[in-house]
């Protein structure tokens, strides 16, 4: 119960801050909404249905999914802050396990990474995307899922990295190429041999992958725009999870320990 507490505490000291900030709200809106109107809106317009789907739609679920993962994964970068502020510092000598600690730290950009998620939602809703209530509620765990994994990729990149600056300058390079990897704009069924060993190494591949079967599941496009179950996607989330939680976790600490 101590524990849970104490991760309840931290999680919800990162949305209050997030609630709070009016134009980091903002900002985080806009980005994705400006990819599902321009580029979703853009392909289908100059594709039509010419692939066997809708563009749109599959840009939505595309970004739906990176902006969860992208946004607990940088979401974790407060905890460079918190360090540099030697904030962190407090919250290690508390007794509490490290890992509780992490893991309060992943919760809280989970959650705010959800609000990002509902307002997705409700824009392509606005936008006339069709969805189904059995398809939102859907949507909701494995949105849940996507999220805590990307905090866990954060913490494993966050780890090695010693000030907010370098974390800003190395966190797009890290990003970016996996928006093309992992198909977030574009089909990946049927990429050049190096592309694809890249997409297979690709942590945001899975996500995306994951979103987009439980949207699509017995529906028509789903042979389209589906790489793998939705069953294989979660176990490979489920393994990437826990290297990335263990290795980032104990390079975290140790770095603490030895400031």
């Amino acid at each position: 119960m101590h524990q849970t507490h104490a991760i309840t505490a931290i999680a919800y000291r990162d949305l209050i801050k997030f609630l709070r900030d009016s134009a980091r709200m903002v900002s985080t809106f806009i980005l994705p909404l400006t990819f599902i109107a321009i580029l979703g809106g853009g392909f289908q317009a100059s594709f039509g249905n010419a692939m066997g789907f809708d563009y749109i739609t599959f840009t939505f679920t595309g970004v739906l999914a990176q902006t969860l993962f992208q946004s607990s994964a940088i979401g974790i970068i407060s905890l460079i802050e918190d360090r540099e502020n030697d904030f962190s510092q407090e919250i290690f000598v508390a007794p509490v396990s490290r890992y509780t600690i992490i893991f309060g730290k992943i919760l809280g950009e989970s959650l705010v990474s959800m609000t990002q998620g509902m307002g997705i939602m409700a824009f392509a809703v606005i936008i006339t995307i069709p969805i189904t209530l059995q398809q939102a509620l859907a949507l909701f765990p494995a949105s849940l899922i996507v999220c805590v994994y990307g905090g866990a990729f954060g913490i494993a990149i966050m780890a090695n990295l010693n000030s907010q600056r370098a974390a800003n300058q190395i966190f797009p390079f890290v990003m970016l190429p996996q928006f093309f990897l992992a198909g977030v704009f574009m089909p990946i069924n049927n990429l050049p041999w190096y592309l694809e060993i890249l997409s297979i190494i690709s942590p945001m591949r899975y996500p995306v992958d994951l979103v987009r079967g439980v949207f699509y599941a017995g529906q028509p496009d789903y042979k389209y725009v589906v790489l793998q179950n939705p069953v294989f996607n979660l176990a490979v989330i489920a393994v990437l999870f826990t290297v990335f939680m263990v290795v980032g976790t104990a390079l975290f600490v140790r770095k603490e320990r030895n400031r």
